[in-house]
C-alpha cells in the first residue's frame, strides 16, 4: 500500500470521527489501568459494567488494596479470568504506593514491569491516560492492519512497528482509537461491513464483500 492511500485512509477515518477514545469508563489514569487489566480477554462493556461499581467505594490503590482479594472478586466476578486479574490489581497497587507514590508511571518500562500490564496494555495507557503517539495492537487492530493491507505483519509486534511507520505523523496519536473502532463495528471477524465501510475503495483486501 502506498503512502498516498494511507494518508487518504486516516483522512476518511478522522472524518468520520474526528474525536475518537476508548469505550472505557474511567476518570484518571489509574481507573484506566484498572479497567484495561480487566479488560483482557473481556469486552469494554462488561469491563464498564463491574468498574461503574468498583469505582464507586475503591477509585485509588490505596482503596483498591484496602478491600482485599475477596472483597475485590466481589466486584469483578462477572469478568473473565477474574481470579487472575485480581491478584494481579492487588500486586499492582502494592507497587504503585511503594514504588511510584500511588500515581500510575508514565513510562513503558515502568508500566511493565507492574503485574497483568504487557506491552499492549502498556501502549493504551502511554496513549490514552498521557497523550503518547503509542499503537496497542490487539485482535481487532491486527485484522485490520492486515486485512487492508494497511501494514501486514506475522505477529502483534510486527504489525505495531510497522503501523508506526505507516501512519502518517499527523494522525498517529489516534490511529490506535481509529482502527480499533473500525475492526470492532465496521471490518469485523467473520462478516465485514464493507457496505457501510468508508475506505472501502482504498481497502486492499482481495476477499472483501462487494458493495
Amino acid at each position: 500500500m502506498n503512502a498516498h492511500k494511507r494518508h487518504e485512509i486516516f483522512a476518511r477515518l478522522k472524518r468520520a470521527n474526528p474525536s475518537p477514545t476508548t469505550e472505557l469508563q474511567y476518570r484518571n489514569p489509574f481507573e484506566l489501568l484498572v479497567s484495561v487489566i480487566l479488560s483482557a480477554q473481556a469486552t469494554d462493556k462488561s469491563v464498564n459494567k463491574a468498574t461503574a461499581e468498583l469505582f464507586k467505594v475503591a477509585r485509588t490503590p490505596r482503596q483498591i488494596l484496602n478491600l482485599g482479594l475477596r472483597g475485590l472478586k466481589r466486584y469483578i466476578k462477572t469478568i473473565g479470568l477474574y481470579n487472575t486479574k485480581a491478584a494481579n490489581i492487588l500486586k499492582t497497587c502494592k507497587i504503585l504506593l511503594e514504588k511510584h507514590g500511588g500515581q500510575v508511571p508514565a513510562t513503558r518500562e515502568e508500566l511493565q514491569a507492574l503485574p497483568g500490564v504487557g506491552r499492549k496494555t502498556a501502549n493504551v495507557i502511554l496513549n490514552t491516560a498521557f497523550g503518547q503517539p503509542t499503537i496497542a495492537v490487539d485482535t481487532h487492530i491486527f485484522r485490520v492492519a492486515n486485512r487492508t493491507g494497511l501494514a501486514p505483519g506475522k505477529n502483534v509486534l510486527i504489525v505495531e512497528k510497522n503501523l508506526l511507520k505507516a501512519v502518517p505523523e499527523a494522525y498517529r496519536h489516534d490511529a490506535h482509537h481509529w482502527l480499533i473502532l473500525h475492526g470492532r463495528y465496521t471490518c469485523t471477524a467473520r462478516k465485514p461491513r464493507c457496505a457501510e465501510c468508508v475506505i472501502y475503495d482504498l481497502c486492499e483486501y482481495r476477499a472483501k464483500v462487494v458493495a
